[in-house]
Parts: C-alpha cells; structure tokens; sequence
C-alpha cells in the first residue's frame, strides 16, 4: 500500500538524519581533541624552570601574565607558572642566562588570545543540529503523528492490493449471499434504486473467534473494488479526552469523500457497550466516541454511499441504539460450520498444499467436530510443518490425525512412564466409553482409543466422529450420553472393584448435562415443563444488575434429587452393560494395552469377530 511505502521512505529518512548526527557529533569530538592536544602544553614547577635555565637546555623564554612560555633547545616547549612578583626572577633570569654563556631571549609580552570561532562552533553546531531534527520531526508528523491526535487511524486498502475474495471463503454460503447483495448495489446502484429499494446502512458480523468474520470482510474489499477503510474498536479511545470523537469525525468526512465506499470496525465491542451501564457507570470517554458513531451512522445528515461493516463476537454488551435499523440494519450470524460446511474448509486450505491422494476429507470433517474455520486452517498448517518434520514429500493422513491430536490434547508426552496397573487402569477406562458408545449411540461411530499421556493432562483419550450434527435431541438420547460419558468410571469398578480419581472430568461432564436436562430441557417427570434456569449477568461488561426470583427451599431440594437420580440410574445402567459384555472389554482392553492406539475400523473389527450383533 501507499502509506506502507510512505512510512518505509520515512524510517529510511530518520535512519539517514540519525546517521549523519552521530558523524557530526564524532567529528566535533574529534576536532576538540586534536585542538586541545595541539594547544596544550606540558606545565612545570618554578625548581625545574630555574635548574633547566641554568644548565643551558632553553633558548627563549615569553613571559606574560605570570605565565612563562619556555622554548627549549630542541623545539620542545613547556609552561612554567611564575611567581607575581617580578623582582624575584626577573633579577635572577637576567644574572642567569649572561653567566651561563647560552645565548637566551627573554621577552615581555601579554599571552596570545585564542580564537573563539571553535569555541562558539562547538557549542552552536549540536544546538543547530537538534533544532534541524525538532523541524524535520514536526513536518513528518503534520497529518499522522503526535501533533494531530484526532485524526482517523482508519488504513485505506486500496483495490489492487486486496487479495482475499469470495472464493478464500468456505463453509458459510448463507452469509456469502448477504454480503455479496451489497457488492452488487456498490457495483450497479440502479438496479436497485430503480425499485425503491435502499441498500443497509450497516452490517453487523456476529459469531464466535475464529469462523471468518475479518476474512469475510477482507473478502468484501477485494470483490468490491471501492475504498476499503479498515479500523478496529480500540484504535478510537485514547488517554485524551475528545480524542475517540474526533477520530469518528474525522473517518466519517474521509468516507464521505470517497463514497461510495464501505467502512469496516473489527471488534465494534471495544467503542459500542452499553451505556450507564454496570459497576461505577460508564466511561465519558468511551460514551461520547460512541455517540458520535450513533450521529454519524443515522444522524441528521445522512450518509449516502457509506456502508458501515462491523464485527463483534459479544454482541450481548453492544448498546441498543447501535443495533436499531437504520444504523446496523442487518444483523449476520456466522455459526460454527457443520460437517460438509467443514469440509469445504478444508479443501480451500489444502490449495496450496501437496497431500496424499488417499486423504479422506470427510472422515477428517467428521473427526473435527467442533472446531471453526480459524482451527481447520491451524490444523492444516500444524499437518504440513509435521509433514516437512518428518521429511515427506507430501503430507499424509496420519500427518493431519497428529496435528488434530496436538490441538486437541496436546504434546505426546514420552518421557511419562505409567506403572502397569495405572496404564491397564486407563486402557480399562477408555474401553469403557468405547463400549458404550458402540452400543447405545451408533450414529457417532468410535473413531480412536489412545492410551498414550499429552500435555493437556489426558492420560487416555476416547474420539468420535459424527456423520451428521443433530440439532435435537431426545431424553433417550441424553440419557445415553450419560451412561457412554460415566462408562469409565463404570469399567473401572466393574473390573477393579475400586474407584480412583480418573474419571473427575467425567462426573463434572455428566453432572452438566444432568442438570441441563432437569434445570433446562424440563426433561424431568417429577419436576414437568418448568424451566428453572436463571439467566447470569456479568455486571463488568455493561450488563444491568438484574436480581431473579429465587425459587422455594422444597422445589430446590427435588431438582437435587432429580439429578442425583439421573446420574445414578445412568451409572447402575452403565455398569450392568459392561458386566454384560465383560468379554467384549476385556477382548478390546487387551489389544488396546499392546498397541496403545486403536483406530475405529480395527475397534470395529474386534467388535464383529467377538460380538457381531451386540444386543443391548
């Protein structure tokens, strides 16, 4: 971009002056030395001066000032501090030098004046120097720097150095439509204005970190080929007061000089949060910067051609007059990608990559669930970089199931030695869920059992893959998630007979979704339709203090008691289809044990050689 060259040739410029201000600065130092050097004289006392007189070593003597100047046979010469009482030497001198036979000159004369040129550069040249560098300073900040702290921070991508389109932009085709209409009306205005019809004033991203907000934007400034200014939240609000309204000013009259074009705020959540609102009330500063945005988006004058872009993954804390229409008119919610969405992904960011042709992309989509476009594009990358580890020529399946691994559960740790009866407690533990899962939920097919300890502090993992997301869901099918997710700890006393700490995560998870079934869902017969949820309020992010009714001490005490007996009935259930099955987990536990890793078609495998149908 041009202001990237601007700033490039301003550094080279500064790096050039600071260059040329420290040679200065030697070279005075320099000159200073050698002056000094050539105008300094070795000094003597007034015993040498007359032992030297007398023995015949100098030839001319200048005294001036109390100040003698003696010349000595040799060309040297040396200075000699004399006594301010001339009737002392002076007598002696000429007794000395008409007795000794060596012919001496002896004169009278004030001492020589040094000049003051060098003095006076010496003090005025670095003067004149930090005066130079002050000026040239000042002219490079008139408009960017210091001196103009209102001015818009707002970057202006240029039409030719976009390089993100629609096609970089994968998985969210819905939200690509939205956008793609307002390239359109930037395009071709008149086959919408023919119609009566008027483009959004403002577009708000809504989603969580990681699914493509920003490249969705990106995308927009290099498909829409009109001025782009990009600027984030926090770029507005600095330590002056006024600072962040004029900065909105200041934008808004750049835009309006270059409509049509679209403005972009990333992270809008930083400048438009909820006013008066939470602990200690607002931020004056913060407020005013958010009111002028509301003046200028739908003020009284009115902004034509001026589209405002925005993204935020908390909408929850924007102020509710930046969400009305006529301001933010289109409120986008980009969600997480599902499985196909995942794939397309997936493709987009193995472009530029050399992978096995035997890759199987939808395997790996229905191995990520749960991770967003952001995480698909790290997975792809941590893939390659093990790949070019490992000295391949093209990056493998198992490349991507080890960066996946890394992701999820992090470094192998090879150095942790488990003691034998820690290891087949694990290996028990992980077979436990694996069971489960094969028996009660065979739409989300066991995908690997690993025993081997990561870095996130799992000593065994237990991954599915789902072939399609479900959206809802029955009592029957939570209940079955709570048997696979207790099965664990089930396996652990079905086979050991004691409990041990591993399976805390379990119990937590398990209690979770309990408690969501009862509290939540009203999925408790005792209870009936009843929602007791209560809705939390982070009174640190602009939300108002909101106090809920409580409800009785008896209804509290059945909704312990109703999630208690889920758990418990789900854990007994558990218990008795792994008793059941015994064989079948010891069969899976023993091979798990000698391999440490088992994929799901050698888990399935084992599966139809020992049980081919089991029955639950």
């Amino acid at each position: 971009m041009q202001s990237d060259k601007q700033r490039d040739l301003r550094n080279r410029n500064l790096r050039n002056i600071a260059l040329i201000a420290f040679i200065v600065i030697i070279a005075l130092i320099a000159l200073q030395s050698w002056f000094g050097a050539s105008n300094a004289l070795d000094e003597i006392d007034y015993t040498q001066f007359r032992a030297l007189v007398e023995d015949g070593q100098v030839s001319e003597i200048v005294i001036g000032d109390g100040l003698g100047v003696l010349t000595f046979i040799d060309g040297t010469r040396a200075q000699v501090q004399l006594p301010p009482d001339e009737s002392a030497y002076v007598p002696w001198l000429e007794q000395s030098t008409s007795a000794n036979g060596v012919p001496v000159s002896v004169r009278f004369e004030a001492p020589a004046q040094e000049s003051w040129l060098p003095s006076a550069l010496m003090m005025l040249v670095p003067i004149l120097l930090v005066v130079a560098l002050l000026v040239y300073f000042m002219r490079r900040t008139q408009g960017t720097g210091a001196m103009t702290f209102g001015q818009s921070k707002a970057r202006l991508v240029r039409t030719d150095s976009a390089q993100v389109t629609f096609n970089e932009v994968a998985g969210i085709d819905e939200v690509k439509e939205e956008v793609e209409e307002v390239v359109e009306y930037l395009k071709d205005p008149k086959r919408f204005s023919r119609l009566g019809a008027e483009i959004p004033k403002g577009i708000l991203l809504v989603g969580s970190p990681g699914t493509g907000k920003t490249l969705l934007a990106k995308a927009i400034s290099g498909e829409a080929h009109v001025p782009f200014f990009s600027i984030s939240g926090s770029d507005f609000v600095e330590m002056f007061v006024g600072v962040g309204a004029s900065r909105v000013r200041d934008m808004f009259q750049k835009a309006k000089a270059s409509s049509p074009c679209i403005i972009f705020i990333d992270e809008i959540d930083a400048v438009g949060r909820k006013r008066g609102a939470g602990l200690g009330g607002g931020h004056d500063e913060r407020e005013q910067t958010l009111n002028q945005l509301l003046s200028e988006m739908d003020g009284f004058e009115t902004n034509k051609g001026v589209i405002v872009l925005a993204a935020t993954n908390r909408p929850d804390v924007l102020d509710p007059a930046l969400l009305r229409p006529g301001r933010f008119d289109r409120r986008i919610a980009i969600p997480a990608p599902a499985v196909k969405e995942r794939r397309e992904i997936l493709e987009v960011h193995i472009r530029n990559k050399k992978v096995a042709e035997d890759l199987d992309l939808d395997l790996l989509a229905q191995r990520t669930r749960g991770f967003v476009g952001a995480d698909l594009r790290n997975l792809c990358n941590e893939a390659a970089l093990l790949a070019a580890r490992r000295n391949k020529e093209q990056v493998e399946t198992e490349d991507f199931e080890e960066a996946a691994d890394r992701i999820e559960l992090g470094l192998k740790r090879k150095k942790m030695v488990l003691g034998e009866d820690e290891r087949k407690r694990v290996a028990y533990h992980e077979c436990g869920h694996a069971l489960l899962m094969r028996l009660l939920e065979k739409e989300m097919p066991v995908h690997k059992i690993s025993i081997i300890p990561r870095t996130h502090g799992s000593l065994g993992a237990t991954q599915w893959a789902e072939r399609f997301e479900k959206y809802i869901r029955t009592k029957s099918e939570y209940e079955n998630v709570l048997v696979t997710t207790l099965g664990g700890r089930a396996a652990e006393e079905v086979v050991f007979g004691e409990l041990s700490t591993g399976a805390y995560e379990d119990i937590r998870n398990a209690t979770q979704w309990a408690k969501r079934m009862v509290v939540e869902y009203g999925m408790s017969e005792k209870l009936g339709p009843i929602s007791l949820a209560r809705e939390r309020m982070d009174v640190f992010l602009g939300e108002e203090i909101v106090r809920s009714d409580e409800h009785s001490e008896e209804l509290a005490a059945l909704v312990d008691s109703e999630i208690r007996a889920l758990l418990v009935g789900s854990y007994n259930r558990a218990k008795e289809l792994l008793q059941k099955h015994r064989n079948v987990l010891d069969r899976i536990a023993e091979e798990l044990l000698e391999r440490e890793v088992l994929t799901g078609s050698e888990i399935e495998a084992l599966y139809t050689e020992i049980l081919p149908e089991p029955a639950v």
